[in-house]
């Protein structure tokens, strides 16, 4: 199985993208995508993985871990990543927790509240 690193590594590569204009397109510095492609180097947070699976086209399952196919379907018009699908802090992960449990009408009901107090 590859590493975190090899597969950012081949993701780019193979997307065509030097360190440089890869970073430049996550809005990070070059140093960063370095670090993320060395064996022993830093990992990057699921923000930036998200964003390096958006960039390079590939599947973000198969970035993460390994999993799953490494290149999208280009006939599949399912994005590589749903980018506002995923919880941002502690309570927004509790409130899906809590929606997700509840039966369609409380959803419903719940979503039209947030709405009313988001205003």
């Amino acid at each position: 199985m590859t590493s975190l690193a090899q597969r950012i590594r081949r993701a780019r590569t193979a997307a065509g993208l030097s360190q440089s204009t890869l970073a430049a397109r996550i809005g990070i510095k070059r140093s960063a995508v370095t670090q993320w492609e060395h064996p022993h180097g830093t990992r990057p947070s699921v923000d930036h993985l998200i964003r390096i699976a958006i960039e390079t086209g590939t599947g973000f399952e198969w970035l993460a871990t390994g999993r799953g196919p490494s290149e999208l379907d280009p006939l599949d018009t399912t994005p590589a990543v749903l980018v506002d699908d995923y919880a941002g802090d502690e309570f927004e992960a509790q409130a899906l927790g809590h929606l997700r449990r509840m039966p369609p009408a409380k959803k419903r009901m719940a979503v039209a509240i947030l709405e009313t107090m988001g205003r």
